[in-house]
């Protein structure tokens, strides 16, 4: 059997595991599911002579006999979730584990009237209009994709959050989605659907986490809508232990002067990936997408970001920052894409990397395409080290080299750390920071 047919059986074999998914009463959810299966037939899995993944292999995954998550809580250490809870931060509180809700670990008491945060699966018997009317169906991809199918396939449970029109929700809502994987490799498929309508506001925090020791595969999708003069603020933490395989892909349509603020952190994984794809349905609207990915031996870490300007006045910003020590490699590729009917647009991308050894290696690839032509845009990378002038400078006035390379670091991360407004989470994030790059390995 060649490298192809292998690959091929290892799919057939994701796809075959026989489990009972919910809602096999509405006929829209079943064809949605069909639908994507048949899709699924017609995709090739990704190599490297795809343009997409030219620099990333799923070598690492199809090594694995993945086995579909069961349904139930897992067992917790003794400690709970105590160590995974962001601290002193008083917000709505959801816990997937494995990709399934736990509702006795989850704390929404307080929810103001007709706001819905809960899981997809419980959701679609109380909220199936909403669910119904967004689910993988308003968001047109760029172009098809087989692990979004292979997820759309097999929708089972995940994070729903809906705010009503004008509503501003009065706390954050933070998800924990903790992967318990101990007796077997898993594949997890969660399924995450948020829609903050007309003139709502609300901040949204994730955050992957891992217990145990054992490999998994968590190939999770999440459909964002901001409708027309609404705003979310969105932190999205990938913190997975050195065994987890992370793919995740975040689709973000904005309504007219809409305002998303996205901070996308990879902290984690062995091999991780998250794709992130923007649009505009209405003029006006603002995107400001920020991002910090930290890697270390042996991991791989991959951003793919690609923003469609396809609407009048709209502006966006995206900012992402590496910091690869090791023999770890990233990858970044991104692409802003202004269409001719796209007047007016504002778009700036930036990508910087700091290597702190030899061996660390980056792949970043900033495009920009533009068929308008009356636009401000502008796009960069930058691929360096630590400056020796700037450590012997910290050195002569009594630090230490560890230490000042530390704080040089952390320096050069803060541009996008300062864009986390709320100080319980960036305090978090800067001390994870330091310690998946200055822990021992």
């Amino acid at each position: 059997m060649n490298l192809a047919e292998s690959n091929r059986q290892w799919l057939h074999n994701l796809i075959t595991q026989g489990q009972h998914l919910p809602g096999q009463q509405l006929d829209w959810l079943n064809q949605t599911r069909q639908t994507a299966r048949q899709l699924m037939a017609s995709l090739e899995l990704p190599h490297r002579k795809q343009e997409a993944w030219r620099y990333t292999s799923i070598e690492r995954l199809t090594k694995y006999n993945f086995l579909h998550a069961p349904e139930n809580d897992g067992t917790l250490p003794d400690t709970g979730i105590g160590e995974w809870i962001l601290p002193d931060n008083g917000s709505y509180r959801l816990v997937f584990i494995n990709g399934h809700c736990a509702p006795r670990l989850c704390d929404i008491r307080g929810l103001p009237r007709n706001v819905a945060i809960g899981c997809l699966r419980a959701s679609m018997s109380t909220d199936g209009e909403v669910i119904q009317h967004y689910l993988s169906k308003q968001f047109v991809p760029s172009s098809p994709d087989l692990f979004t199918a292979l997820n759309t396939a097999n929708i089972d449970d995940g994070l729903f959050v809906h705010i009503p029109k004008n509503v501003t929700l009065d706390k954050p809502v933070e998800v924990l989605h903790l992967n318990l994987a101990r007796d077997s490799e898993l594949l997890i498929l969660p399924r995450h659907l948020v829609v903050i309508e007309a003139g709502a506001s609300a901040t949204l925090i994730e955050r992957y986490a891992s217990h145990g020791s054992h490999a998994y595969f968590s190939n999770n999708v999440s459909e964002v809508f901001v409708n027309d003069n609404a705003r979310l603020s969105h932190y999205r933490i990938q913190d997975e232990s050195s065994q987890s395989h992370h793919l995740g892909r975040v689709n973000i349509l904005q309504g007219a002067d809409s305002n998303y603020k996205g901070v996308y952190l990879a902290l984690g994984g062995s091999w991780s990936r998250c794709e992130i794809d923007a649009r505009f349905a209405g003029k006006g609207a603002h995107c400001d997408i920020n991002g910090l990915y930290t890697v270390h031996d042996k991991q791989l870490t991959d951003f793919h970001l690609n923003v469609l300007h396809n609407q009048t006045h709209c502006s966006s910003r995206e900012n992402f920052r590496g910091i690869i020590a090791g023999s770890g490699r990233a990858v970044f590729d991104g692409r802003i894409v202004v269409d001719k009917q796209a007047q007016k647009t504002d778009a700036q991308l930036t990508n910087k990397n700091l290597l702190l050894s030899h061996d660390a290696e980056v792949d970043t690839k900033p495009q920009l395409e533009i068929y308008a032509d009356d636009v401000k845009c502008s796009h960069g990378t930058t691929v360096g080290q630590i400056d020796p002038k700037q450590v012997f400078y910290l050195r002569s006035r009594g630090i230490d080299e560890a230490m000042a390379r530390k704080m040089l670091c952390l320096g050069f991360a803060e541009e996008i750390l300062e864009q986390l407004e709320l100080p319980e989470v960036r305090s978090f994030v800067e001390n994870r920071v330091q310690d998946t790059l200055f822990a021992p390995h």
